[in-house]
Parts: C-alpha cells; sequence; structure tokens
C-alpha cells in the first residue's frame, strides 16, 4: 500500500507501470486519475489546496487500508497533490489491484469518493475576475459516499 501526498507532478505512465509491477497474481488493475478542470470554461486561473501534513497522511493511509481489506486488493496506490494546480494539471490518482475486476472497479470508486467528499483538503479556487473562494461540499459528492 502506497500513499503519497506531494506538491510535484506525477508521471502517470510511470507510476501505473511501477504499481502493475508490483501485484502479481492480480486479474485487475484499475487506475483513475483527477484533472483540475474549469466548470466556468475560462474562468479558472489555479486551484490552491492547503492541507496538515501528518493529518493528511495519516487519514489517507487508513482508508486505503480499509479499501485493501474490505475488497481483499493486492495493493493500492494513492496520490494527491497539494499547492497551486492550474486547470489541466493532474491533482490526484487511485490505482487499485485485485483478483477480479469487480473488486478492484469498487475499491477504487470507494477511494474516490471518500477523496472527493473527506479527504482533510481545502481548495481555494482562483478566478480570472480576481475572486478566490473556498470550495464548498457538494450534495452529490456526500450521496455519493453514503453508499459504502
Amino acid at each position: 500500500m502506497q500513499v503519497q501526498v506531494q506538491q510535484e507532478r506525477f508521471e502517470l505512465g510511470a507510476q501505473s507501470d511501477a504499481f502493475a509491477a508490483g501485484v502479481g497474481g492480480a486479474g485487475a488493475i484499475v487506475t483513475f486519475t483527477g484533472v483540475v478542470r474549469d466548470a466556468d470554461a475560462g474562468g479558472l486561473v489555479a486551484m490552491e489546496i492547503e492541507h496538515y501534513p501528518a493529518m493528511t497522511q495519516k487519514a489517507l493511509e487508513a482508508i486505503a487500508a480499509e479499501a485493501k481489506t474490505r475488497w481483499s486488493l493486492a495493493d493500492v496506490l494513492v496520490i494527491h497533490r497539494y499547492g497551486r494546480l492550474v486547470p489541466g494539471e493532474r491533482i490526484m490518482m487511485v490505482a487499485t489491484a485485485a483478483r477480479h475486476r469487480k473488486h478492484a472497479f469498487e475499491a477504487a470508486e470507494f477511494l474516490m469518493d471518500y477523496l472527493k467528499s473527506r479527504a482533510p483538503f481545502w481548495k481555494k479556487e482562483i478566478l480570472a475576475d480576481g475572486q478566490a473562494d473556498w470550495v464548498a461540499a457538494k450534495a452529490d459528492d456526500e450521496a455519493a459516499l453514503e453508499r459504502w
């Protein structure tokens, strides 16, 4: 199990290849990569992501361990960035490996729902007009997490 909270960009192909190389016997590997998007098409200049390192690392390790146990995963990888990111940049990656695809897909989706709604990150959107707003929790994200 690997959890990385980092400011640096990550190389998607290299991370996927390294993860896959370490999960012999798995019949399925699922990866998901989240990208900073501009919901208002041209309005977002950047997203600033803050966190408390020790708290964030511990929380992400706990949820990755829960996923690994609940779905009998061979391995789990969670990468989440912080700092200033611009639209189009990779913000996070989840990879899961299991004997069967259903477990790998469900665990990856569980992790993504957790990262979106409960991971201890605070996000501020910096807009082209100079406005800066903290991103509020969304009801849809909370509902997605409730099913688990």
